[in-house]
Protein backbone atom coordinates (compact mmCIF):
# COMPACT_ATOMS: atom_id res chain seq x y z
CA UNK A 1 0.00 0.00 0.00
CA UNK A 2 1.36 3.55 -0.64
CA UNK A 3 3.78 2.36 -2.55
CA UNK A 4 6.22 4.90 -4.74
CA UNK A 5 6.97 3.75 -7.92
CA UNK A 6 8.23 6.64 -9.85
CA UNK A 7 9.27 10.37 -8.88
CA UNK A 8 10.43 13.16 -11.21
CA UNK A 9 9.93 16.76 -11.29
CA UNK A 10 9.78 19.39 -14.09
CA UNK A 11 12.14 22.19 -14.70
CA UNK A 12 10.17 25.24 -16.60
CA UNK A 13 7.08 23.87 -18.41
CA UNK A 14 4.51 25.48 -20.11
CA UNK A 15 2.36 22.19 -20.90
CA UNK A 16 1.87 18.51 -20.62
CA UNK A 17 0.13 16.41 -23.47
CA UNK A 18 -3.46 14.44 -22.39
CA UNK A 19 -2.16 11.15 -20.67
CA UNK A 20 -2.73 9.29 -17.32
CA UNK A 21 -1.36 6.48 -15.15
CA UNK A 22 -2.30 3.30 -13.65
CA UNK A 23 -1.25 4.77 -10.28
CA UNK A 24 -2.08 8.22 -8.18
CA UNK A 25 -0.45 11.02 -9.21
CA UNK A 26 0.44 13.59 -7.13
CA UNK A 27 2.01 17.34 -8.26
CA UNK A 28 3.64 19.09 -6.12
CA UNK A 29 4.18 22.87 -7.98
CA UNK A 30 6.90 24.50 -6.88
CA UNK A 31 6.98 27.40 -8.94
CA UNK A 32 4.22 29.26 -11.44
CA UNK A 33 0.97 28.09 -11.43
CA UNK A 34 -1.20 26.78 -14.22
CA UNK A 35 -4.56 24.38 -14.35
CA UNK A 36 -5.36 20.71 -14.81
CA UNK A 37 -7.80 20.00 -17.28
CA UNK A 38 -9.79 16.64 -16.59
CA UNK A 39 -13.35 15.44 -18.70
CA UNK A 40 -15.46 16.93 -16.44
CA UNK A 41 -13.83 19.86 -14.40
CA UNK A 42 -10.35 21.91 -14.10
CA UNK A 43 -8.41 22.34 -11.39
CA UNK A 44 -6.38 26.04 -10.86
CA UNK A 45 -3.26 25.66 -9.13
CA UNK A 46 -0.45 27.76 -7.67
CA UNK A 47 3.33 27.25 -6.08
CA UNK A 48 2.60 25.44 -2.71
CA UNK A 49 -0.73 23.29 -3.90
CA UNK A 50 -0.80 19.82 -4.77
CA UNK A 51 -3.12 18.38 -7.14
CA UNK A 52 -3.95 14.20 -6.73
CA UNK A 53 -4.91 12.50 -9.50
CA UNK A 54 -6.79 9.18 -9.39
CA UNK A 55 -5.40 6.33 -11.86
CA UNK A 56 -6.68 6.12 -15.27
CA UNK A 57 -7.83 9.57 -15.21
CA UNK A 58 -6.88 11.31 -18.31
CA UNK A 59 -5.67 14.98 -17.88
CA UNK A 60 -3.55 17.59 -19.19
CA UNK A 61 -1.79 20.43 -17.53
CA UNK A 62 -1.79 24.41 -18.74
CA UNK A 63 0.13 27.05 -17.56
CA UNK A 64 0.78 30.60 -19.72
CA UNK A 65 3.94 31.61 -17.32
CA UNK A 66 5.00 28.30 -17.07
CA UNK A 67 5.21 26.06 -14.12
CA UNK A 68 7.58 23.89 -11.95
CA UNK A 69 6.86 20.59 -9.95
CA UNK A 70 8.27 17.50 -8.44
CA UNK A 71 5.69 14.52 -9.37
CA UNK A 72 4.85 11.23 -7.89
CA UNK A 73 3.04 7.76 -8.74
CA UNK A 74 1.58 5.96 -6.06
CA UNK A 75 0.46 2.47 -6.21
CA UNK A 76 -2.48 1.20 -4.08
CA UNK A 77 -2.90 4.67 -2.29
CA UNK A 78 -5.90 4.90 0.69
CA UNK A 79 -6.93 7.99 -0.31
CA UNK A 80 -10.41 8.36 0.74
CA UNK A 81 -12.13 9.62 -1.98
CA UNK A 82 -12.01 9.26 -5.89
CA UNK A 83 -11.99 12.34 -7.66
CA UNK A 84 -9.07 15.19 -8.67
CA UNK A 85 -8.50 16.77 -5.61
CA UNK A 86 -6.37 20.21 -4.62
CA UNK A 87 -4.74 20.58 -1.55
CA UNK A 88 -2.61 23.42 -0.17
CA UNK A 89 0.54 22.75 1.81
CA UNK A 90 0.81 24.46 5.42
CA UNK A 91 2.92 27.60 6.34
CA UNK A 92 6.05 25.31 7.13
CA UNK A 93 5.94 23.19 3.64
CA UNK A 94 5.64 19.66 5.24
CA UNK A 95 4.29 18.21 2.32
CA UNK A 96 7.22 19.85 0.16
CA UNK A 97 9.87 18.01 2.55
CA UNK A 98 8.36 15.22 1.90
CA UNK A 99 8.13 15.01 -1.83
CA UNK A 100 12.23 16.87 -1.62
CA UNK A 101 13.23 13.51 -0.19
CA UNK A 102 10.94 10.89 -1.63
CA UNK A 103 12.38 12.90 -5.21
CA UNK A 104 16.00 12.48 -3.41
CA UNK A 105 16.32 8.98 -2.82
CA UNK A 106 14.21 7.44 -5.30
CA UNK A 107 16.58 8.46 -7.60
CA UNK A 108 19.86 7.65 -5.06
CA UNK A 109 22.35 4.53 -4.95
CA UNK A 110 21.20 4.04 -1.38
CA UNK A 111 21.03 0.23 -0.77
CA UNK A 112 17.83 0.94 1.95
CA UNK A 113 16.11 3.82 -0.73
CA UNK A 114 13.12 1.48 -0.99
CA UNK A 115 12.49 1.02 2.78
CA UNK A 116 12.76 5.18 2.78
CA UNK A 117 10.85 5.19 -0.42
CA UNK A 118 7.61 3.54 1.51
CA UNK A 119 7.33 5.18 4.80
CA UNK A 120 7.70 8.33 2.33
CA UNK A 121 5.04 7.17 0.35
CA UNK A 122 2.21 6.62 3.87
CA UNK A 123 3.93 9.59 5.28
CA UNK A 124 2.21 11.91 1.47
CA UNK A 125 -0.84 9.87 1.70
CA UNK A 126 -1.34 10.80 5.40
CA UNK A 127 -0.17 14.25 5.04
CA UNK A 128 -2.53 14.49 1.98
CA UNK A 129 -5.68 13.14 4.00
CA UNK A 130 -5.14 15.24 7.36
CA UNK A 131 -4.80 18.35 5.32
CA UNK A 132 -7.57 17.77 3.39
CA UNK A 133 -10.14 17.27 6.30
CA UNK A 134 -8.46 19.43 8.38
CA UNK A 135 -11.10 22.74 6.40
CA UNK A 136 -14.04 22.13 5.04
CA UNK A 137 -13.83 24.10 1.20
CA UNK A 138 -16.92 25.86 2.08
CA UNK A 139 -15.51 26.76 5.70
CA UNK A 140 -12.92 28.83 3.54
CA UNK A 141 -15.58 31.19 1.66
CA UNK A 142 -17.56 31.78 4.83
CA UNK A 143 -14.52 32.75 6.47
CA UNK A 144 -13.27 35.11 3.63
CA UNK A 145 -17.00 36.40 3.11
CA UNK A 146 -16.69 37.27 7.12
CA UNK A 147 -13.39 38.83 6.88
CA UNK A 148 -14.80 41.21 4.19
CA UNK A 149 -17.81 41.87 5.66
CA UNK A 150 -15.82 43.01 9.19
CA UNK A 151 -13.31 45.18 7.63
CA UNK A 152 -14.91 47.15 4.07
CA UNK A 153 -15.69 49.90 5.78
CA UNK A 154 -12.01 50.53 6.58
CA UNK A 155 -10.18 52.10 3.95
CA UNK A 156 -6.93 50.34 4.90
CA UNK A 157 -7.92 47.58 4.43
CA UNK A 158 -6.28 44.89 2.13
CA UNK A 159 -8.17 42.39 0.46
CA UNK A 160 -5.16 40.85 -1.38
CA UNK A 161 -3.16 40.72 1.60
CA UNK A 162 -5.37 38.99 3.55
CA UNK A 163 -6.06 36.61 0.81
CA UNK A 164 -2.44 35.75 0.49
CA UNK A 165 -2.21 34.40 4.16
CA UNK A 166 -4.80 31.35 3.49
CA UNK A 167 -3.03 28.21 2.67
CA UNK A 168 -4.06 28.36 -0.74
CA UNK A 169 -3.40 29.46 -4.25
CA UNK A 170 -4.54 33.02 -4.33
CA UNK A 171 -6.17 31.70 -8.07
CA UNK A 172 -7.29 28.92 -6.34
CA UNK A 173 -9.44 30.98 -3.82
CA UNK A 174 -10.80 33.40 -6.33
CA UNK A 175 -11.71 30.62 -8.21
CA UNK A 176 -13.67 29.08 -4.99
CA UNK A 177 -15.24 32.33 -4.17
CA UNK A 178 -16.73 32.78 -7.23
CA UNK A 179 -17.98 28.93 -7.35
CA UNK A 180 -19.53 29.56 -4.59
CA UNK A 181 -20.98 33.40 -4.50
CA UNK A 182 -21.29 34.15 -8.20
CA UNK A 183 -18.72 36.54 -8.00
CA UNK A 184 -15.12 37.12 -6.63
CA UNK A 185 -13.61 38.22 -3.47
CA UNK A 186 -12.77 41.81 -4.89
CA UNK A 187 -16.49 42.51 -6.51
CA UNK A 188 -18.17 40.76 -3.63
CA UNK A 189 -16.27 43.86 -1.14
CA UNK A 190 -16.96 46.29 -4.10
CA UNK A 191 -20.96 44.99 -3.57
CA UNK A 192 -20.62 45.49 -0.03
CA UNK A 193 -19.63 49.03 -0.35
CA UNK A 194 -21.62 50.55 -2.77
CA UNK A 195 -24.58 49.17 -1.25
CA UNK A 196 -23.83 50.54 1.65
CA UNK A 197 -23.50 54.22 -0.22
CA UNK A 198 -26.53 53.95 -1.45
CA UNK A 199 -28.43 53.53 1.33
CA UNK A 200 -26.36 56.84 2.72
CA UNK A 201 -27.20 58.69 0.19
CA UNK A 202 -31.11 57.95 0.52
CA UNK A 203 -30.82 58.97 3.76
CA UNK A 204 -29.16 62.50 2.66
CA UNK A 205 -31.19 65.60 1.99
CA UNK A 206 -29.36 66.97 -1.42
CA UNK A 207 -27.86 69.79 0.55
CA UNK A 208 -26.45 67.98 2.70
CA UNK A 209 -24.67 65.45 0.90
CA UNK A 210 -20.60 65.32 1.47
CA UNK A 211 -19.51 62.83 -1.06
CA UNK A 212 -16.01 62.82 0.49
CA UNK A 213 -17.48 61.89 3.88
CA UNK A 214 -19.54 58.99 2.60
CA UNK A 215 -16.75 57.71 0.64
CA UNK A 216 -15.11 57.75 3.84
CA UNK A 217 -17.39 55.95 5.97
CA UNK A 218 -18.01 53.23 2.83
CA UNK A 219 -14.37 52.37 2.61
CA UNK A 220 -12.76 54.55 -0.37
CA UNK A 221 -10.33 57.31 0.61
CA UNK A 222 -10.37 58.85 -2.64
CA UNK A 223 -14.45 60.21 -4.06
CA UNK A 224 -13.48 60.13 -6.93
CA UNK A 225 -12.84 56.73 -7.58
CA UNK A 226 -15.56 55.57 -5.44
CA UNK A 227 -17.31 58.40 -7.76
CA UNK A 228 -16.42 56.09 -10.72
CA UNK A 229 -17.12 52.97 -8.72
CA UNK A 230 -20.54 53.81 -7.89
CA UNK A 231 -21.44 55.26 -11.24
CA UNK A 232 -20.50 51.68 -12.54
CA UNK A 233 -23.00 49.89 -10.37
CA UNK A 234 -25.70 52.55 -10.49
CA UNK A 235 -25.47 53.86 -13.96
CA UNK A 236 -25.30 57.84 -12.52
CA UNK A 237 -22.87 59.68 -10.15
CA UNK A 238 -23.47 59.29 -6.15
CA UNK A 239 -24.93 63.06 -6.19
CA UNK A 240 -27.25 62.32 -9.52
CA UNK A 241 -28.60 59.17 -7.54
CA UNK A 242 -29.10 61.16 -4.32
CA UNK A 243 -30.87 63.75 -6.04
CA UNK A 244 -33.00 61.12 -8.87
CA UNK A 245 -34.03 59.60 -5.14
CA UNK A 246 -34.94 62.70 -3.36
CA UNK A 247 -37.36 63.80 -6.16
CA UNK A 248 -38.82 60.28 -5.87
CA UNK A 249 -39.81 61.03 -2.19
Amino acid sequence: MNSIVYVGRHLITFATKQHFHDEWELIYCTGGQGQFEFRDMALTYGSGDIVIIPPKTPHTNNSEEGFTNIHINIADATFPFREPMLIADDTDCHILSAFRDAFYFFNSDIESKQLVSDALGNLIVNYVTAFREAKPIRGIVDEIKSNITQNFTDCDYELDKYLRTIPFSYDYLRKLFKSEMGMTPHSYLTTLRVQMAEKLLCSYKTGELNISEIAYVCGYSDSLYFSRVFKKSYGCSPKKYAEIHSREQ
